[in-house]
C-alpha cells in the first residue's frame, strides 16, 4: 500500500510529456456535449468508451478527398486548385522549350504534310484521294504534339485541374473532327468515327499492349479494382447506345407509330441521356482523382504478380527446379533489387518531374496545334464524300477504321511503351480510359453541341456498329476479369479488330434517311 502511494505521489510530481500535453489541450479545446439522456461525451453513457468506428470511417473517406480552403478564402481555393500535386523542377528557357518541341517525337517529320495537304486542297480540289491521304498523315504528328503539350501543362497545375485538362484535351482530335463533320451535317460520319475510336482503343491498342507485354513477361498483373470499374462503365456506355436502337426497332414494328414521331422522340431522350452520361463522367473523374486515387496506381495492393518465362536448363536437379520455380513466380513488381530499367516497382527516390517547356510556349503550342488540327481536319472531312463516291472504299470503313487511327496514334504509342515496362495498370488506364472518355464525355458532348447547332444528332447509332461495340466490350470484360494478361489474350483482341475491319470494308452502311433525322 505504501509503495502504491509513493508511486502515485511520484506520478503527480512528474511533469507531463509533450504528447500528453497536446492530448489534454485537444480535450480542453473540444468541450464535451450533453446528450439527450443527460450524459456527457457526445451522447455516450457515463463510463462507456465513445464509439469511434463511425467517425474513423468518415475520416478515412474524407482523407482521400481534396482539402478545401477555409470559408471565404477564394484566393486560397484557386491557389490549391492551381498548385501542382508534386514538386516540379526548374522551368526551361525559351531556347530549351523550342528544342523540346522539335525533338519531342520522330513523328514531327510528318508535319511536312500540312502545307502539302493545304496546297492540294486549294490547287486541285478534285484530287480527293491525295487530299485525304496527306491530311491523314498531317494530323498524326499534330495529335502527338497535342498530347505532349497537354502532359507538360498538367505538371504545372493541381491534380483536379490536371484531370480536367486531360479529359478535355485527351480526345481533342476526335472532338474537333466530330464538330467539323457536324457543321457539314455528316451525322453518320460523326457517329462512325466515335464508335471506331472506342473499338480501336479497346481492341487494337489494348490488344497490342497485352501482346507486347506478353512477349517480355509470361503473365502480367493489373489492378482488379480499376479493371472491374472500367468494365462497369463500358457496360453502361454500351447500354446507352443499345437502348435507342431497341426503341426504334420496337416502335417501327408498331404500325401506329409514324417515322417522324419516332425520330422526334429518340432525339428528345437522346438529349436527356447525354446529360446523364456527362454527369456520370464528372462523378468518375471525382472518383478517380479525389476519393479513390490509390485504386488507379500501379502499386495498388490488388495487383496480381507478374511472372517471367521459365528458364530452360538441361537436366536440372530438384533444388534447381525449386529455385527456378521461385524465380518464375516471384513478383516483378515487388522485387526491389531489380536493376533492369523499367522492370518492377519504381524506386523509392522518385525523380522530380521537370516541364520541358515554359508556360508561354506550352500554351502557344496548344493553341497553334488546335488551329492546325481544325483546318486540316476540315479539308480532310470535305474530301471524304469524293473519296467514297467511286465505291472502292466505303464511308463506314473511313469512319470506323481510318479516322480513329489519326486520333489514337499518340495514345497507342504511349500505352504500348508503359506495357513493356510492366506498368499494365497504367497502360489499361490509357487504352480503356480513353474509350470511357469517348463514350461518356465526347459522344454526349457532341450530342449537346449538335443540339445547340440545330443538328439532329442522336444516340441512335447504326445497329451493326452497336452490335460490334457490344461484342468488343463483352470480349474485353472477359479478358479483364482474372486480373492477368498474356500475349494470347492480346492476339484475341487484335484478331477481333481485324475481323471487324474486314467486315466494315465491305459494309455499305445504312441509308441515312432510314436511320437519322434529316438536317434542315
Amino acid at each position: 500500500m505504501s509503495d502504491l502511494l509513493s508511486s502515485t505521489s511520484k506520478s503527480k510530481d512528474r511533469p507531463l510529456s509533450t504528447s500528453s500535453t497536446s492530448s489534454r489541450s485537444k480535450l480542453l479545446l473540444q468541450p464535451p456535449t450533453r446528450s439527450p439522456t443527460g450524459n456527457m461525451e457526445a451522447g455516450t453513457p457515463t463510463g462507456a468508451a465513445p464509439d469511434r468506428t463511425r467517425s474513423s470511417s468518415k475520416l478515412n473517406f474524407l482523407s482521400h478527398l481534396p482539402k478545401l480552403p477555409a470559408p471565404g478564402s477564394v484566393g486560397n481555393f484557386f491557389r490549391a486548385f492551381l498548385k501542382p500535386a508534386e514538386e516540379v523542377g526548374p522551368i526551361p528557357s525559351l531556347k530549351e522549350s523550342l528544342r523540346a518541341v522539335v525533338v519531342s517525337s520522330y513523328l514531327n517529320i510528318l508535319l511536312i504534310f500540312i502545307p502539302v495537304s493545304w496546297a492540294l486542297h486549294f490547287a486541285t480540289p478534285t484530287q480527293y484521294a491525295a487530299i485525304f491521304s496527306t491530311g491523314f498523315m498531317a494530323i498524326i504528328p499534330l495529335a502527338k504534339l497535342l498530347a505532349f503539350a497537354t502532359d507538360d501543362l498538367s505538371l504545372r497545375v493541381g491534380q483536379a485541374l490536371a484531370g480536367l485538362i486531360n479529359a478535355t484535351l485527351g480526345n481533342a482530335v476526335e472532338l474537333i473532327v466530330a464538330i467539323i463533320a457536324l457543321s457539314q451535317c455528316q451525322l453518320g460520319l460523326v457517329q462512325s468515327s466515335l464508335a471506331g475510336s472506342i473499338l480501336s482503343n479497346l481492341l487494337l491498342v489494348l490488344g497490342m499492349c497485352f501482346f507486347t507485354g506478353g512477349i517480355r513477361f509470361s503473365e502480367q498483373g493489373f489492378g482488379m479494382g480499376a479493371a472491374q470499374l472500367n468494365s462497369s462503365l463500358l457496360t453502361l456506355s454500351a447500354a446507352s447506345l443499345l437502348l435507342p436502337t431497341l426503341y426504334q426497332v420496337i416502335e417501327r414494328s408498331d404500325s401506329r407509330a409514324s417515322f417522324s414521331t419516332t425520330q422526334a422522340q429518340i432525339l428528345k431522350f437522346s438529349h436527356g441521356i447525354a446529360i446523364i452520361m456527362l454527369l456520370m463522367y464528372i462523378s468518375f473523374i471525382f472518383f478517380q482523382l479525389g476519393s479513390h486515387t490509390a485504386m488507379f496506381k500501379d502499386d495498388s495492393a490488388d495487383i496480381a504478380k507478374s511472372t517471367t518465362y521459365m528458364r530452360h536448363t538441361p537436366t536440372p536437379s530438384s533444388d534447381a527446379r525449386s529455385d527456378n520455380l521461385e524465380l518464375r513466380t516471384r513478383s516483378i513488381v515487388a522485387e526491389p533489387e531489380s536493376t533492369e530499367p523499367g522492370v518492377g516497382q519504381e524506386s523509392q527516390d522518385s525523380d522530380i518531374e521537370s516541364p520541358q517547356m515554359n508556360g508561354w510556349i506550352c500554351m502557344g503550342l496548344l493553341i497553334v496545334v488546335c488551329v492546325f488540327v481544325a483546318l486540316t481536319a476540315e479539308f480532310l472531312v470535305a474530301s471524304i464524300d469524293g473519296l467514297t463516291e467511286s465505291g472502292r472504299i466505303s464511308k463506314e470503313f473511313v469512319g470506323i477504321i481510318l479516322l480513329p487511327i489519326v486520333g489514337n496514334a499518340a495514345e497507342h504509342a504511349s500505352a504500348v511503351t508503359v506495357a513493356i515496362k510492366d506498368k499494365l495498370t497504367l497502360s489499361i488506364g490509357v487504352a480503356v480510359g480513353s474509350s470511357i472518355q469517348i463514350a461518356l464525355f465526347v459522344i454526349p458532348l457532341t450530342v449537346i453541341v449538335a443540339w445547340g447547332m440545330g443538328k439532329p444528332m442522336t444516340l441512335l447509332f447504326d445497329p451493326y456498329e452497336v452490335a460490334c461495340l457490344f461484342l468488343a466490350i463483352l470480349t474485353v470484360n472477359y479478358v479483364l476479369q482474372d486480373g492477368k494478361s498474356n500475349w494470347l489474350e492480346g492476339t484475341i483482341l487484335m484478331s477481333l479488330y481485324a475481323i471487324l475491319a474486314t467486315l466494315f470494308f465491305f459494309y455499305p452502311g445504312m441509308d441515312v434517311a432510314e436511320h437519322f433525322a434529316v438536317c434542315k
